[in-house]
């Protein structure tokens, strides 16, 4: 299993690498915000150990983004703010556990287990539609029986459109959920992933509304 680390501190955040490895976990690394949303938008991980006093912008920024794309991939946060008031907004924010520095590495690779084992008992409703169906608990989609293999960024657009069955979502929402707002790509990369679904999927899937968006119909029982 991949797990992403976000720390700003080099040497407790090589530290964790290490033993993370140690543990027989692969980890990826990255120091501060900006870094951390590029990692979640082009890789799929089994949890994030978020810091959230990073330089510039808050941990919860990142987290508050992640939970806004729709991305329910569990979340530790490593802090050392220890108040009571501090972690219920971590917890309302979408974060799963919470570990106050200093910590024991092995107190940390059991929460880390628990949040994973907790994400994996979640009953996540399965959508579908016609001969297509979205189990969001595996991250599957198959079409007439046979798994239709999407890139993360088609998949994502496709469950933004999924959340909202029936209701028009706007180019700009869609942009937010795939890349965060912060990211800066061509205007027409959504049409782009909306072709290849229709492609994958069938055209009759995703309707467009011009001038305001796209709309996926309602969910078959």
């Amino acid at each position: 299993m991949n797990l992403l680390l976000v720390e700003d501190d080099q040497m407790l955040g090589e530290s964790i690498c290490d033993g993370a490895r140690q543990s027989g976990w692969n980890i990826d690394y990255v120091g501060d915000a900006n870094a951390a949303r590029s990692a979640l938008v082009d890789h799929a991980y089994a949890a994030v150990l978020l810091d959230i006093g990073l330089p510039g912008e808050s941990g919860l920024s990142v987290l508050r983004s992640m939970r806004g794309r729709y991305d329910a991939t569990p979340v530790l946060i490593l802090t050392a703010r220890g108040q009571l008031s501090e972690r219920i907004v971590g917890l309302d924010a979408g974060a799963d556990d919470y570990l106050i520095k200093p910590f024991q590495f092995d107190e940390l690779w059991a929460r880390v287990r628990s949040v994973i084992r907790r994400s994996q008992g979640r009953v996540v409703p399965v959508f579908t539609y016609g001969d297509i169906r979205i189990d969001r608990s595996k991250r599957v989609v198959t079409k007439a029986g046979t798994e239709v293999v999407l890139s993360a960024h088609e998949y994502r657009t496709l469950l933004a459109l999924v959340e909202r069955p029936g209701h028009v979502v706007t180019r700009d929402h869609l942009h937010d959920v795939v890349y965060g707002t912060s990211s800066n790509v061509e205007s027409n990369t959504i049409a782009v992933f909306i072709h290849q679904l229709r492609r994958k999927l069938g055209d009759d899937l995703i309707r467009t509304v011009h001038g305001l968006g796209y709309v996926i119909g309602q969910p078959t029982a």
